[in-house]
């Protein structure tokens, strides 16, 4: 009986019979690469895909509320202004002194424009 032949796979190479040295290969041509590639450094500077529009946060008012517990309040500013409060009465009072801290705050109204008004 003859056994069949195994088909031909790409995955299946030959195994070589005699010893050799392996083949290297040339260097490729850096054809069309910019010194700037090499380095790591972008040869090419994009616009920013979202452009601002010159504002960005100075206040922060972060309320927790979960239903059945005890609310609790953060108010932040970057001119310094922290408080918290915890309680259905304090969050609320904090809230309107966040609201009010709007209007005070030196970062949100320049000094020149209060002393004008």
């Amino acid at each position: 009986m003859n056994t069949p032949s195994r088909p031909r796979l790409k995955s299946i190479t030959g195994t070589p019979t005699d010893p050799r040295a392996a083949e290297t290969t040339p260097p490729r041509t850096a054809v069309g690469d910019r010194k700037g590639v090499a380095e790591g450094v972008p040869t090419a500077v994009r616009p920013d895909p979202y452009p601002g529009d010159g504002r960005y946060p100075v206040a922060w008012l972060s309320i927790c509320a979960p239903r059945g517990a005890t609310p609790t309040a953060t108010s932040k500013c970057l001119c310094g202004w922290d408080r918290s409060a915890i309680g259905h009465k304090r969050v609320l009072a904090l809230i309107a002194a966040h609201s009010g801290h709007r209007d005070d705050c030196p970062l949100r109204t320049p000094q020149e424009e209060r002393a004008a008004a």
